[in-house]
């Protein structure tokens, strides 16, 4: 089996909303091979909790407007450090950048094939590790958080 198109489609514009909003690390997994409640997951991530609710935000409006879908679930919304979007088709992981590295969720599905992204999504991938040089180089020159943003 692999993602349907309609899938794909889904991924593609949450990808896309996702880098428009800043995201760090973007990736999807065609999941339909291991998975039977969903074809693919997309993976994101960004700095602060005030970020990942507006990732989330983005995302949502966009899938809304442009593709007529809906979340039939969304979880994590209370402390934004990871919120989830089930759209059925697919998953869609927005999570806080330490929540990230913690739970590791791309090696849980490293073996599943990688889908094909828009090139401001791939344009992502690093990021988070570039910031938390910047932030620990900050830190180094005894800047505190009100002085980062």
């Amino acid at each position: 089996m692999t993602a349907t198109d309609r899938s794909i489609e889904l991924i593609t514009t949450a990808a896309q909303a996702a880098a428009d909003k800043l995201a760090h690390d973007i990736i999807a997994y065609d999941v339909s091979d291991v998975l039977s409640i969903t074809d693919a997951f997309l993976l994101a991530s960004a700095p602060n909790d005030r970020q990942v609710k507006s990732i989330v935000d983005e995302i949502e409006e966009r899938l809304s407007k442009e593709l007529g879908a809906k979340p039939v679930r969304r979880e994590g919304d209370r402390d934004a450090r990871w919120i989830l979007l089930d759209y059925v088709d697919i998953v869609v992981h927005v999570q806080h950048s330490e929540e990230r590295v913690f739970y590791a969720l791309e090696r849980l599905w490293k073996d599943c094939p990688e889908l094909e992204l828009p090139e401001d999504a791939k344009a992502t991938r690093g990021k988070a590790e570039e910031h938390a040089k910047e932030r620990a180089a900050q830190e180094e020159a005894g800047l505190d958080d009100g002085d980062l943003w």
